[in-house]
């Protein structure tokens, strides 16, 4: 079995009286497609930024790509890309502007990142629209934008949160097709959040289930709608998480006001 990537034992965090995450363990292989999921204010946001060096644990540990999170955040940091729910580009720059801020946010050395702009702007189909300001660009080209802006840095790991919320099918799996390429050729780790089932089903190889702050499932998509009985994984969540709902859980929004905070005031 390949090594663990991301490997997080008894993980708890409190909010005073309220657990959001309530003694959490899992592991994501290297290499691997990993899909973390649940009902809005299930603790998958609580989750994310504990995993992301945005929040400390209460208890537990984690280990990402050999570093814990809490005394190494900056080596965690570099061994990650993020693309978050809510759009973070800055629409008044143009594709390679983004790009290049990105890089200098990361550290990036100057000598490559000319190269490496050009590599994955032409890896998403984007370089020939590279001086357009982002805001011109459709919803679909801004999520591939953002995927090669998480990738210019070269992390070894690529978090997803809803990655393709809002788009139209023909998009969805075109962004999809981008991942798996990216998963198989290069072996990057994906670790994502969302709420299509169907992408999970066709491209997670392995699927977590958390809600009020416990895993719930654990497996292969196979295995959870074994579990619950189900002829579909959107068939077996809901009946494993119940038909009521869920409010969301506060403060995904700054989420990228909070990782350019931490590497502006905090690299060292």
């Amino acid at each position: 079995m390949p090594d663990a990537h991301i490997s997080v034992n008894s993980l708890t965090k409190k909010f005073g009286d309220i657990v959001a995450v309530d003694n959490v363990s899992f592991e994501v292989p290297s290499g691997s497609i990993f899909a973390f999921l649940g009902p809005n204010g299930a603790g998958k946001t609580t989750t994310i930024k504990m995993l992301t060096t945005l929040m400390r644990p209460t208890a537990g540990t984690i280990n990402i790509a050999g570093f814990d999170p809490v005394v190494s955040a900056n080596d965690v940091r570099r061994s990650f890309g993020i693309v978050f729910q809510d759009p973070s580009l800055d629409d008044e720059l143009t594709a390679h502007e983004n790009m290049f801020l990105h890089a200098g946010m990361y550290g990036v050395p100057r000598s490559e990142t000319a190269k490496r702009i050009e590599e994955l702007l032409n890896f998403v189909e984007l370089w020939d629209r590279r001086d357009s300001l982002v805001k011109t660009f459709s919803g679909g080209m801004k999520r591939r934008l953002e995927i090669a802006r998480g990738l210019l840095h070269t992390p070894s790991v690529l978090f997803l949160d809803e990655p393709t919320v809002g788009l139209d099918p023909q998009t969805r799996n075109h962004i999809w097709s981008y991942l798996k390429k990216l998963n198989q050729e290069h072996g990057l780790t994906i670790f994502f959040t969302t709420h299509y089932m169907d992408e999970v089903e066709r491209v997670a190889d392995k699927v977590v289930i958390i809600d009020h702050g416990r895993i719930i499932a654990s497996g292969t998509a196979v295995a959870i709608k074994e579990q619950a009985s189900a002829a579909s994984l959107e068939d077996a969540f809901i009946k494993l998480t119940g038909h009521a709902i869920r409010d969301d859980e506060a403060g995904a929004a700054d989420h990228m006001r909070q990782m350019g905070r931490l590497w502006r005031g905090g690299r060292r």
